[in-house]
């Protein structure tokens, strides 16, 4: 039996309208980036063409220099408990996900117009991001497929 968040085996693809998912990630707390792992690992898993566009606060989760992800407020003292959850059910950590969506073939982008704004250049982010684009730029590679917001 494979645990979650193992390496994926591909999987029959369901009668879906569209190949391409779409997801920006926009949301910069700890609790936005489990769901990102695991729709991304998912969808390129079955398949699916993967773009994430990472903007906003979430990019502090992408780069070289580590940044603690905080928890929302009202869900902070649960933190510890969802992290024996992961550990005791071997769930992977969110960027072990994305790496595997990676080796699927997903593809991650920095917004260019929040880095800049945040002083971050493309050195900055580490080997998760494959470009810095522009938003006009991601929804190019978006056209025609699904897009989510986390």
């Amino acid at each position: 039996m494979t645990s979650i968040g193992a390496e994926p085996a591909i999987v029959a693809r369901s009668d879906r309208t569209t190949d391409k998912l779409a997801i920006v990630m926009f949301g910069g707390t700890a609790d936005k980036f489990i769901p990102l792992g695991v729709i991304a690992q998912a969808a390129a898993a079955m398949g699916s063409e993967v773009n994430v566009f990472v903007t906003g606060f979430a990019l502090l989760g992408f780069t070289k220099t580590h940044h603690e992800l905080p928890f929302p407020t009202e869900f902070a003292a649960m933190a510890p408990a969802l992290a024996e959850g992961m550990i005791k059910t071997k769930v992977a950590p969110w960027d072990t996900m994305l790496r595997t969506a990676r080796t699927l073939g997903a593809k991650v982008y920095a917004c260019s117009m929040m880095s800049a704004v945040m002083g971050l250049a493309k050195d900055d982010f580490n080997d998760l991001i494959d470009d810095v684009v522009g938003a006009a730029t991601f929804l190019a590679t978006a056209d025609d497929g699904q897009i989510l917001f986390v």
